[in-house]
Parts: C-alpha cells; structure tokens; sequence
C-alpha cells in the first residue's frame, strides 16, 4: 500500500493511549504500509509527546522496521554463529548477486538468529522457514519471487 498520511495519522490515534505506544503504533504502520516512512516520525513523536530523535532512534535500533518500501517478497537470511559457520556468509553474497535488479519483486534483509541453528544455514521467505539451504535451494527460493 503506498503511504497515506490520513491513514497512518489514524493509526497513531487509535493506538497513542497504550501503555508503551511507541512500538505499537510503529508496528501497525509498518504492518498497513509495510514500511515507516520519514513523515510518520514526527506525527508519532507529538502524538506520544517525544522528541523526533527517539521516535527516529527507535525505528532505526530495531531490525524489524523498515524505512523503505519492501519488494513483494522478502527474504531473510540469517546472519547468526551457527549459520555463518555454516556458509551464510556465501550464500548472502549470492543472493545479492541474484536479486540484484529485482527490488521490486525481492528484499533481502539479515535477521540475526531465525531459532533454526540445528538446520543451518537458514531463511525466512515471507514468513516460511526454510533450513539447509544451499545455492541451488536459494536460487529456486529466488527464483519463485522474481519471476
């Protein structure tokens, strides 16, 4: 869904008064938007009477938020102990290699630890994991989002 400010000024009223609202206003936006664009920083941040700084901090510590627009697809890979010293580190640098191009349809993001470290290394693929994965798993994972 494209950006709207009426909407996600809608969200920010509805969830303000919860206990801790910072993270569940910024996970409803990301979770209507899929995404946290640079304009609800400050609307969050007055709605919770916080600086822009901390709102802007927030967004930026946690992984999970994104400040961009996500492809259709989003691949996650785990850069974790347990995955890297199962050839992660490769099988990123190959992924980038083959999505690259493909932003709209593929995001590639690291995640650190998917609870998988028996099976590494592994990935999440629009919320399915995926375990022993190898260059030829990855491509056809790959493959099924780019086409």
């Amino acid at each position: 869904m494209t950006w709207d400010n009426a909407r996600a000024d809608a969200i920010i009223e509805a969830h303000k008064a919860l206990d801790g609202a910072a993270l569940p206003i910024l996970h409803a936006l990301q979770k209507e938007f899929g995404y946290i664009d640079d304009a609800a920083i400050e609307p969050v941040a007055k709605a919770l009477n916080l600086s822009r700084a901390e709102i802007h901090g927030v967004v930026t510590f946690y992984h999970d938020f994104r400040a961009t627009k996500p492809g259709r697809h989003v691949l996650r890979v785990c850069r974790a102990e347990a995955c890297q010293s199962r050839g992660a580190d490769a099988l990123v640098e190959h992924a980038t290699a083959r999505a690259k191009g493909h932003d709209a349809a593929l995001t590639l993001e690291p995640v650190f630890c998917l609870g998988l470290c028996a099976t590494a290394p592994a990935a999440m693929l629009d919320g399915e994991l995926h375990g022993r994965l190898t260059q030829r798993r990855l491509d056809a994972l790959i493959d099924g989002c780019v086409r």
